[in-house]
């Protein structure tokens, strides 16, 4: 299958969580997010998950002239109509890949509203390796991942990612319901698991960024 070279990237605390149990997700530093703009205008496509929308309600703005396409992936159309990503898409487009179980009057209320909706399989999750093929389809050669840990799962499961980024924040926050970097089910073996070289590492503000790529 053709397919983007998808990088995911993530700012995580030592204990390698990107949200605390309140749903706090600052762990970057300014200087940090000047490498994360940086790396925004260098791809062709922005994606996060439903639930990034829902608890952080994200505008994703893209400091370039680049017309960048922004992606959420929300299996049941649950993002609102009033999403800052749609309503500050500004020039860019917005993306809603969708299940074949997502309700219609949902699809067709964010069609409204201004964002394109793919109906990406006919399950009830977003088929990921779908959507890969129709963002190649439309012209999309890199795809930028920020999140959160349950998509980051999905495509560490269909073995999709190609490179990690992580900016690491001298912290630890603990907690069993706080966000890791990865949720969903996870490998049952160390073996299953993808494996990654590390290329680079980086002092970047008060992070250390880590950049893998995929072995």
């Amino acid at each position: 299958m053709r397919r983007p070279h998808v990088i995911l990237n993530a700012a995580m605390s030592l204990d390698g969580k990107i949200a605390t149990r309140l749903g706090d997700s600052e762990f970057s530093s300014p200087e940090d997010w000047e490498r994360v703009h940086r790396l925004r205008c260098e791809v062709d496509a922005i994606m996060v998950g439903v639930n990034t929308i829902l608890i952080d309600d994200p505008k994703i703005t893209v400091k370039c002239d680049k017309k960048i396409l922004k992606v959420v992936v929300d299996s049941l159309a649950r993002t609102p109509p009033t999403a800052r990503i749609i309503t500050h898409r500004g020039d860019c487009a917005v993306l809603i890949a969708v299940g074949g179980k997502a309700p219609e009057y949902r699809v067709e209320a964010l069609r409204k509203a201004g964002a394109e909706v793919f109906r990406a399989g006919s399950g009830r999750r977003v088929d990921l390796r779908r959507l890969m093929a129709e963002l190649w389809r439309r012209g999309i050669r890199r795809v930028l991942v920020e999140g959160g840990g349950n998509l980051n799962w999905g495509l560490l499961e269909e073995n999709l990612v190609d490179e990690v980024q992580v900016a690491i924040a001298p912290v630890i926050v603990g907690g069993k319901d706080a966000v890791t970097l990865v949720e969903g089910l996870g490998f049952g073996k160390i073996s299953e698991a993808p494996k990654f070289k590390l290329l680079k590492v980086e002092n970047v503000g008060f992070n250390v960024v880590l950049k893998f790529k995929r072995v």
